[in-house]
């Protein structure tokens, strides 16, 4: 392709809302142009970036027997009520709903488990047609609060969105790990550095998940690792060795004291001699919502340790949790905020503990009494006992809950997210299917999703440096770029199509930079762009010399016009 007939439009400066290297680079090389907060046109470099990486993925899904299918976006309330999944949409504020003409509530398909649920329920009617897995690489619209970071979370986005039907679980251990092994070529051949966690399944839902990550300072997700266990996993999922904390001894006498003015686990330290904060539970009050009632819990931890609030909302099967405000903490305990406590708690707030607490004698806590503390407290005699659950924050430096080593941190991206359904939606909305014993089954569901406008530009995220992109060659808007430096030379104009047809015969993806442009003004632009392999055909041009670029690296050479063609191939890899 000539460069003259490609839309092409760089920018000198970073745009002023773009904070992280993807959203700065792709803006000024005009991959993306934004049209609304969050959402992007795509030009004609960044498109073909998009249907390269798209291309990969239709390739490795379908070598593990996938049905390429396309879903409708506008989707019917009734079908995410009947997975019992609208209210927590709609309450998480991401549903995009309308109204149409007929007065029909409607949405914008954030995802798409219902649809494709509906789709092989009236497709498959006997084990026998199983396994099924059909994907689809479509728009999705999320009304995310605060999108940023360009494409990295956007309102309108591209994902590829699978899902499997397997008559039992085992099939779908098979079906799981086939995907996975899909994933792992995908990434794998896109030249991204990734790593596998164990994620939570949030709004899916489902028994385990995995996330696939990018590792980049920029990425929004936490991950814990350890390096000799292999282990890894989102803050979110990930859990630790429990540190350890002085214990509590003989079981004591409870007695109340007066602290006023204390109410921080650091301030209680300093007001009791000898108390720290691993002997003492402090109790944290939460408004949480569920599909029909609302109503505040408390959720007690380990003085020295934090809540994970993904945890604590799993733990009470809610749609969402938020930390009390002070006039619902007073309602709730009769105290002022910071003296909360499983003391006297009133009998119609919920009781949570994390299981750091579980066995620990001669706590100090709260007694829902302003100014006043208890010291020796044991759960179960001095207030109902709590229904202990793992609600615990995981942090670097704790023991890894395999090696015992300490975990690492890190800054990852997602890119991909596998989930094992089991039968939360074919059993909510009635997708059956006749079994082996002749009876209708729920079916078994997996669903898989890769974020196809995000991983190019997460791959941006790995691959750049102060002057621009360095794209990894099976995703590069072009494998190679022929810039002829001065087209009115015909010298140059005679030399760089010959290059140019060669490397097209030889398989390359190459394009033509037959712009009207200074050499200046070129060098810049491809230094922007990133194209893997660079030919400039110069002033050198009459002697059959031309200069090489390997855009990884900035690595030039002077290169005879004969040998451009096995040495292009040779940096490409082939």
């Amino acid at each position: 392709m000539r460069l003259s007939t490609l839309l092409i439009s760089t920018l000198r400066d970073d745009p002023a809302d773009a904070e992280i290297p993807s959203h700065k680079l792709l803006a000024r090389a005009g991959f993306i142009v934004k049209i609304a907060a969050g959402v992007y046109t795509y030009s004609p470099l960044m498109w073909r970036v998009v249907r390269k990486f798209a291309q990969i993925v239709r390739e490795e899904l379908d070598r593990e027997g996938a049905n390429e299918v396309m879903l409708p976006i506008i989707q019917p309330r009734e079908l995410w009520v009947s997975s019992g999944r609208w209210d927590r949409y709609v309450t998480d504020g991401i549903m995009f709903t309308l109204k149409d003409r007929k007065g029909s509530e409607m949405c914008l398909g954030p995802t798409h488990e219902e649809v494709m649920t509906t789709f092989v329920d009236a497709q498959v009617n006997s084990y026998k047609q199983m396994p099924v897995n059909c994907y689809q690489i479509q728009d999705k619209f999320r009304d995310e609060i605060r999108p940023r970071f360009g494409l990295m979370r956007g309102r309108e986005f591209i994902m590829m969105d699978a899902y499997s039907f397997d008559a039992d679980d085992a099939g779908l251990d098979v079906a799981y790990q086939k995907m996975r092994n899909a994933y792992c070529r995908i990434f794998e051949r896109a030249g991204l550095d990734y790593t596998i966690v164990q994620a939570d399944s949030g709004a899916i839902g489902g028994a385990g998940s995995e996330e696939f990550m990018v590792i980049a300072d920029t990425g929004e997700d936490a991950i814990l690792f350890c390096k000799s266990s292999g282990y890894a996993a989102n803050v979110e999922k990930a859990t630790s060795r429990l540190p350890e904390a002085p214990d509590g001894g003989e079981v004591r006498a409870m007695s109340k004291h007066e602290t006023p003015g204390v109410k921080t686990v650091a301030q209680l330290e300093q007001f009791f001699d000898g108390w720290v904060a691993g002997r003492m539970a402090k109790t944290v009050l939460y408004h949480a919502t569920w599909r029909d009632r609302e109503a505040v819990v408390a959720a007690m931890m380990r003085g020295d340790l934090e809540i994970n609030e993904v945890k604590l909302v799993n733990a009470l099967d809610a749609l969402s949790v938020r930390l009390a405000t002070d006039e619902e903490i007073l309602k709730a305990t009769g105290a002022e905020t910071g003296f909360a406590g499983p003391v006297n708690l009133k009998d119609d707030v919920q009781l949570l503990a994390d299981l750091s607490l579980q066995g620990r004698t001669n706590l100090l806590t709260g007694c829902n009494e302003t100014g006043y503390h208890c010291l020796d407290v044991n759960l179960g005699r001095d207030c109902r006992t709590p229904e202990f659950h793992d609600l615990r924050l995981a942090r670097a430096g704790e023991g890894c809950p395999i090696s015992g080593a300490p975990l690492e941190q890190a800054r990852g991206i997602e890119v991909g997210h596998i989930f094992k359904l089991g039968t939360k939606y074919s059993s909510a909305m009635g997708a059956t299917f006749m079994a082996k014993e002749g009876k209708p089954a729920p079916f078994v569901m997996g669903c898989y999703g890769i974020g196809v406008s995000r991983t190019p530009a997460s791959a941006v995220e790995q691959h750049f440096d102060d002057k621009g992109m360095v794209w990894p060659v099976p995703i590069a808007p072009f494998e190679c770029v022929v810039a002829m430096l001065d087209p009115k030379r015909d010298e140059q104009k005679v030399l760089a199509d010959r290059l140019y047809a060669e490397l097209a015969e030889a398989g390359v993806d190459v394009c033509l930079d037959d712009r009207a442009m200074s050499p200046g003004a070129k060098f810049k632009d491809h230094e922007l762009i990133g194209l893997p392999v660079q030919v400039f055909v110069g002033r050198k041009a009459a002697e059959g010399e031309v200069e090489l670029l390997a855009r990884k690296g900035m690595q030039k050479s002077e290169c005879a016009a004969d040998d451009v063609r096995a040495k292009v191939l040779a940096l490409l890899g082939r």
